[in-house]
């Protein structure tokens, strides 16, 4: 029996997705534990028209994505750091720095979980760090850390 998935189902499947399983498991468990439900042919038109709209949103996503990986790249992003008088820093250069800064300057918010700090950073100087945006696209930036 053929039936289509509504939410992931371990060892079986994902979401939205065909799957063929034997009659018993489906009518037992599947279908009344609202996993699955049968694969009819209107059920097939919607599963169809689920993935084409899901589909565009992750093209538009991923041009959104392409948009700000451009602007990040176009120049690189100063932060702020109070150092000594040889140049050392006090403390260090923060994930939560880097998102505020690339906010104020570039005009994009984004979550300093997805950032991750490539150098250790105890003085002034160029630095790069890496950003996830997630589905494989990541991107390294390049920022400057100077004297406040």
């Amino acid at each position: 029996m053929q039936v289509i998935l509504i939410q992931d189902v371990d060892n079986l499947g994902g979401r939205n997705e065909l799957v063929t399983v034997r009659n018993g498991y489906a009518r037992n468990y599947l279908i009344p534990q609202k996993f699955a439900i049968e694969a009819n042919s209107s059920n097939l038109k919607q599963l169809q028209e689920k993935l084409k709209v899901q589909a565009k949103k992750e093209a538009a996503m991923l041009a959104e994505i392409n948009k700000v990986v451009e602007v990040l790249a176009a120049g690189a992003v100063k932060v702020g750091a109070k150092t000594g008088t040889t140049g050392k820093i006090f403390g260090s250069v923060t994930s939560l720095q880097i998102a505020r800064a690339i906010r104020d300057q570039k005009g994009y918010e984004i979550d300093r979980k997805r950032i991750s700090i490539i150098d250790d950073i105890k003085e002034l100087g160029s630095y790069k760090a890496s950003i996830d945006f997630g589905n494989g696209k990541t991107t390294e930036i390049e920022f400057e850390v100077i004297a406040e």
